[in-house]
Order: C-alpha cells, then sequence, then structure tokens
C-alpha cells in the first residue's frame, strides 16, 4: 500500500517511520510512503506556501497554487485515482471501520494543512473526503496523517507477525479491549486474575469476554448498542447491568467490590 503525505513539514515523519513495526513494514514492501512538499512547486523565490485570508482575521492560509500542483505530482506518480484525503478537525471521525476500508485501497493521497487550513477552492477541486481524528485542534495534519497511516498499515497483511492480534484489540470486535497481565504474579500488592493462571483457554476466554463486556459498559457503554454481541456475551451482559446498577452512587471501594463479584459470577 502506498501513503503519499503532502506536507510542508516531511522531516516530521523521519523517526516515526525509522522504528518498530512501521520500519519493518516499509523493509518488506508491504507499505511504502512517500512526501510531496508544496514548497517545492511555489512561484517565489521564497517558496511561499501561505498568505493571509481575504476577510481580514488572524492566521495564514495554505495557498492554492502550490498545494494543487502537489496533489496533482503526487497523484501522478501512479496508475489510477487514489483516494484523496484532508486531515481535519472539520472531518468525519476516524473509526475502525473506516480505517478497515481505507486498508482495501491500494493508494491514499494524505494533504496535511497548516495555519488555520487550507484554500476552500483545494478541498472543493481536489479532496475526496475530509477525516478527523478527534473533536480538538494540533498544530496541523502531520500528527492526524501519523495515526491514520499507522492505523491502516497494522491491518495489512503481513504488517503484524499474528493477525488474530489486531482482531482482538479494542474497537476491532465493537468493544473495548479485556485488561492484559504479564509477570511478575504479583506488583505491589496487587495480584493477577486466578482465571487467567488456570490454563483452562475456554475459561481464559470467558473471562476476558466478560472483563472486555464490563470496560466496554463502564467507559464507552453506547458502543454496546453497536456491536454484533455473541449469544455468550449476551449471558454475561445482564449481571453486568445489575452490578453497574448497584454500583451506582457507592463509595469507590464499593463500586470495586462489586465489579470483583462480577468477574466471579462471569
Amino acid at each position: 500500500m502506498i501513503f503519499d503525505v503532502i506536507t510542508i513539514f516531511p522531516d516530521i515523519f523521519k523517526s516515526f517511520l525509522a522504528e518498530s513495526l512501521l520500519a519493518k513494514a516499509i523493509e518488506k514492501n508491504i507499505l511504502e510512503v512517500r512526501f510531496t512538499n508544496p514548497r517545492d512547486f511555489a512561484a517565489d523565490r521564497h517558496h511561499t506556501a501561505d498568505d493571509r485570508p481575504y476577510g481580514g482575521g488572524p492566521g495564514m492560509v495554505m495557498k492554492p497554487e502550490p498545494l494543487a500542483a502537489a496533489i496533482e505530482a503526487a497523484s501522478a506518480r501512479g496508475a489510477g485515482r487514489p483516494r484523496r484525503i484532508y486531515l481535519s478537525p472539520s472531518g468525519r471521525r476516524l473509526t475502525q471501520e473506516k480505517v478497515e476500508e481505507l486498508s482495501g485501497l491500494g493508494r491514499l493521497i494524505l494533504v496535511c494543512g497548516r495555519y488555520e487550513g487550507l484554500d476552500q477552492r483545494v478541498i472543493d477541486l481536489f479532496i475526496d473526503e475530509e477525516i478527523s481524528i478527534g473533536d480538538y485542534v494540533v498544530n496541523g495534519g502531520e500528527a492526524p496523517a501519523m495515526v491514520l497511516i499507522e492505523a491502516t498499515a497494522r491491518l495489512l497483511p503481513g504488517f503484524m507477525g499474528k493477525m488474530e492480534s489486531a482482531a482482538e484489540e479494542s474497537h476491532q470486535s465493537g468493544l473495548l479491549e479485556y485488561p492484559h497481565y504479564t509477570r511478575p504474579p504479583e506488583f505491589r500488592g496487587l495480584g493477577v486474575p486466578e482465571r487467567l493462571l488456570s490454563g483452562d483457554h475456554k475459561d481464559v476466554a470467558r473471562w476476558r469476554l466478560a472483563a472486555a463486556l464490563a470496560r466496554t459498559l463502564r467507559e464507552r457503554p453506547e458502543m454496546l448498542a453497536k456491536a454484533g454481541v455473541s449469544p455468550e456475551a449476551l449471558k454475561i451482559l445482564p449481571h453486568l447491568y445489575r452490578a453497574e446498577a448497584a454500583a451506582a452512587g457507592r463509595p469507590a471501594a464499593a463500586k470495586n467490590a462489586a465489579k470483583r463479584s462480577v468477574a466471579k459470577k462471569s
């Protein structure tokens, strides 16, 4: 898969792409990340990529001519028409469902804005969709582009050692992920749930399902309505709802005790 990134700060991506699984995936040609700098297409000797907004106001706006030329140059670097995405706080929220869709495409162009954003005419003429990573504002589109690249790339065949690792993680199943534990068996007075030490793989799976459901109910209850809840999960949910209702308004210690009792029942 190819990511063509349009940015005036390509060096921001150097360490991000040089470490961990992304670096290995690039080495194995699972993905390629290329950069096009709008400044290289600016007509003046200062390589100006921004200007004052019409109508006045604070900040600067990225100029249309160098941006359009950069997008056209990146688009021409391969066969077919790539999906052109503008990373913007005004875009639709990036979700796991969207990530899965994007991972099935051969090439994406990611346009990283700066300052007050892009000249609207560039968006109207060249952008297929706007994507936001959350309801907040950052200095530019580079950090959101990194999020999108990593979230998409990790679903590509061969990116992760075990694809089931990706399949079990938060949001992939419609639920938040269950808690994880590793050695030592006791740390600063806290132990590991006994059922994880039993060696009974079916019971471990049941515990993990119950823990994922409990965490989702507690932290993101709206996700349960959209999740494809299994028959096994449907048996557990009533216990969780009763425990949450009983714990409502109690001190934290009582609420934690209720959670422990749920873990035993499930």
